[in-house]
């Protein structure tokens, strides 16, 4: 082996050193994202074939379940998973249990899409609720297809503590099935982040208005939840710079600096962030992520766009502990491999990423 390749080596070696995040022992710093794949039963109940999908992809370091509704009202899309019935609690139980089997650590993504809906998602067709009412212009998946979203009503003041309180218990809810933790979705454009951003937030009362209100929700829901399962068993996701859902920030360096001092002192086990637009361009204009990362001593998670070299680098200088991979896990079962000897990729067929059967979700092959 010459020098080079041995450095080569050492470095992809950045990618596969055990880490601790919170009480979770991961083997290698490679982390999937959290991807909504449409694939739910009835009554948004997690099936035998979600449970084979996650199993596959049990050597990430971390599996980040995808985003799962936390109350009937917090559903935004056609077939996606709740964490708030029985018979849900129950479907999750199958999916941990087989990726525990297969050596797996994976935490549940509790998510409300506040105004990201449709009225036909929601009980009793009503309104979705936000922090404003103001429609979004965005799209989402219901029966018959793409549709605008719905116009959203403001949710009362007097409505806030019981919507905290419905984080706690499908945070509680996660635990029950048998998941290693949680990871309270503040990203996106969904509710914890359309009260964070000031396009989307127009509030006048103790949640709206200041950085310091409009970070409040954020940190009412990442305390009640810590304090339900454990700070060292929760985690958050954040998103700067995206305007996925049509959220944007006159100050978003102020507003996610802020954001990251206020959770750091609950001890969170990891925060994972976005960099850039969500699935898009990674630099839409400049952000010092360092600067957000420093009041937080926990486990960083950085996500977007990352290739392999890109992942090593990022790890081995220290900008982040972990890598969270989203298209290339869905197409890639064995990535961690891949990433280590440098394999091909498979190619991702987009045509089955939302909705539909095992084609496209538990068919790629493996290297083997």
């Amino acid at each position: 082996m010459n020098a080079h390749t041995a450095s080569q080596d050492a470095t992809v070696d950045a990618l596969f050193q055990p880490i601790r995040v919170g009480s979770i022992e991961a083997p290698n710093r490679i982390v999937m994202s959290p991807l909504t794949r449409n694939r739910a039963g009835k009554g948004n109940v997690p099936t035998e074939l979600n449970a084979t999908y996650y199993a596959q992809r049990a050597s990430a370091g971390l599996i980040i379940a995808e985003a799962t509704q936390i109350c009937p009202e917090g559903q935004g899309y056609i077939a996606t998973p709740g964490i708030h019935s029985p018979e849900q609690i129950a479907g999750w139980k199958r999916v941990t249990e087989a990726v525990h089997a297969k050596g797996g650590r994976i935490v549940l993504q509790l998510w409300h899409v506040g105004r990201i809906s449709h009225t036909s998602l929601q009980p009793n067709g009503a309104a979705p609720v936000a922090p404003s009412a103001i429609q979004a212009k965005a799209k989402t998946f219901v029966a018959d297809g793409f549709v605008d979203v719905s116009m959203p009503r403001a949710l009362e003041l007097s409505e806030i503590p019981a919507l905290v309180e419905t984080y706690r218990k499908a945070a509680a809810n996660a635990i029950e099935a048998g998941f290693d933790g949680v990871e309270v979705h503040s990203a996106n454009g969904y509710l914890i982040d359309q009260f964070l951003r000031d396009k989307s937030n127009k509030r006048t009362d103790a949640y709206g208005g200041s950085i310091e209100n409009r970070t409040r929700l954020l940190f009412e829901v990442c305390e009640a939840v810590a304090k339900e399962v454990g700070a060292d068993r929760t985690g958050v996701r954040l998103s700067p710079l995206t305007s996925f859902g049509d959220v944007s920030d006159s100050d978003p360096q102020a507003l996610f600096n802020r954001a990251v001092e206020r959770i750091a002192p609950l001890n969170l086990a990891y925060i994972h962030v976005i960099e850039g637009e969500t699935g898009g361009d990674r630099e839409p204009q400049p952000f010092d992520y360092a600067a957000m990362r420093k009041p937080y001593k926990g486990v960083w998670i950085s996500n977007n766009g990352y290739d392999r070299a890109m992942a090593i680098d990022a790890v081995a200088s220290g900008r982040a502990d972990m890598i969270a991979f989203g298209v290339k896990f869905l197409a890639n079962p064995d990535l961690p491999r891949r990433l280590r000897e440098d394999a091909p990729l498979n190619k991702p067929d987009q045509s089955t990423f939302y909705g539909g059967d095992a084609r496209g979700y538990t068919d790629y092959p493996a290297l083997d």
